[in-house]
């Protein structure tokens, strides 16, 4: 296995799951490609593994999630999005335009960034904050 495979089976074995050759030519995908939706992590995969099946995709999206490797996210009106980044709290801004969507740093502070105004007996272990606005690229081209 080459550095970066290793690596990868690392990270599974520490998340007690399987090493397989699905979740990591998943989780290199999540990795090389932060945001992606589902139709391109199984484009990705093919392009590089040849067949795998829409189902086995979901399969190993789900697992990844489940053990804190992958995070889902979803900005209103949008699909679904996987990213390898965890465990950071981080936000995001997301394009009105296009859709692209870019990290952002937690805003203020430690995580979870914000102090909620009344947290009603909740232990606040997690705040998302999603940014929306026209990126520059979208930008330039409505002022032509």
């Amino acid at each position: 296995m080459g550095g970066v495979t290793t690596d990868l089976a690392k990270a599974l074995q520490e998340a007690s799951l399987r090493v397989t050759r699905p979740r990591l030519a998943v989780l290199a995908v999540l990795r090389e490609h932060p945001h992606i939706d589902t139709d391109g992590v199984i484009e990705h995969v093919r392009a590089e593994h040849g067949a795998v099946s829409h189902q086995a995709v979901y399969d190993v999206l789900r697992a990844l999630t489940d053990a804190g490797l992958a995070r889902r996210i979803q900005p209103t009106g949008a699909t679904a999005r996987y990213e390898a980044r965890v465990g950071d709290n981080h936000h995001h801004l997301v394009c009105r335009s296009c859709g692209s969507i870019a990290d952002v740093d937690c805003a203020v502070g430690d995580a979870p960034c914000l102090t909620a105004s009344h947290d009603h007996g909740f232990v606040v272990d997690e705040a998302e904050v999603v940014y929306w606005g026209t990126c520059p690229d979208c930008s330039a081209a409505s002022s032509k």
